[in-house]
């Protein structure tokens, strides 16, 4: 039987549901989104092209009070022409809004806003200066990409992150372009980059990106470099290792598996106090007496052929005497 998006069992961890959401975007996200919580900052998030819902399960889990959370897709739907009709066909043939939906619903009990169809029609439905994180990882080919990347501009209050993905892959140079066009020609500054996404804003990105150097350097984890062009100052991140943060398991899980509690924005110090109680180790069994080394030695000459035993024995005599 060939496992489909439809038969594939429900995820138990978030690792179980297909995607490509990396550690260190994970990370990422987990810290700009607690950035803005912790100042205080409210507003909406947004994510546009959801695949089968990973990175979107990760963002819903900073969804508060009177904030709602758009995703856009077209879910295997009409595309707005023939290019797109074809990626979508060639990538995403296997998609659909069941499989994001049963996937979402495995962690949250509600579902987010779900706006199926080109991602053109976000600016109609999401409310100009209400994101304070949009993530773009939708079509692939320019002229969405622009109309993606000027849709965030619109929708993201002051201060407000907007996260472009594949922007660096070579499958996707429509992307590319659109994203450096978007640094150099539209404002965007870029705060940061990761293997695969750009993270930037259309405010001020001195602040954040001192706080993001602070954060990175206190890591083992993460290769840190900062690089200039121009005229922006772009901090580069790498994984060495990484761990995902703490995320809890879904509804599906065995009741036996821990359920974490909040994601923690940087690695803590495990003390013994702090340390969850292992589980006691069965005793090592008993190990075999090892001969002393002279006994053993005794032990190996008889056992040589009695021709050989003589050669060994006079050649002790004779070091003795020298």
């Amino acid at each position: 039987m060939v496992t489909t998006a439809e038969t594939a069992p429900p995820p138990r961890r978030l690792d179980d549901v297909p995607g490509w959401f990396p550690v260190l975007d994970q990370v990422l996200f987990n810290w700009f989104l607690e950035r803005q919580e912790s100042a205080g900052m409210r507003g909406d998030l947004l994510e546009v092209g959801v695949y089968m819902g990973k990175s979107a399960i990760f963002l819903g889990r900073h969804l508060r009070d009177a904030e709602e959370f758009t995703v856009c897709d077209l879910f295997g739907g009409d595309a707005p022409d023939d290019a797109n009709r074809a990626e979508s066909s060639k990538s995403y043939s296997a998609l659909t809004r069941r499989a994001f939906e049963e996937n979402y619903l495995s962690f949250h009990d509600t579902l987010p806003r779900i706006l199926q169809g080109p991602s053109s029609m976000v600016p109609g439905e999401v409310p100009p200066r209400s994101c304070r994180f949009v993530h773009i990882d939708g079509s692939h080919l320019y002229a969405h990409v622009h109309g993606d990347i000027g849709a965030a501009h619109d929708l993201l209050l002051p201060g407000g992150i907007v996260v472009l993905d594949d922007f660096r892959s070579e499958h996707t140079p429509g992307v590319s372009v659109a994203a450096w066009e978007a640094v150099l020609n539209r404002g965007l500054r870029p705060i940061c980059l990761s293997t695969q996404k750009l993270y930037g804003t259309w405010g001020d990105p001195e602040p954040v990106q001192e706080e993001l150097l602070a954060m990175a350097e206190g890591r083992e984890d993460c290769h840190l470099s900062v690089q200039e062009a121009a005229g922006h100052r772009i901090v580069r991140l790498k994984s060495k290792g990484m761990q995902a943060p703490s995320f809890p398991p879904s509804r599906h899980a065995d009741a036996t598996e821990p359920r974490a509690a909040a994601i923690p924005a940087q690695p803590t110090q495990v003390t013994q106090a702090t340390r969850p109680a292992q589980p006691a180790e069965p005793a090592a069994p008993p190990k075999r007496p090892v001969a002393p080394r002279s006994h053993a030695r005794k032990l190996a000459v008889d056992l040589l052929p009695p021709v050989v035993t003589r050669a060994v024995r006079r050649a002790r005599r004779r070091r003795r005497t020298v």
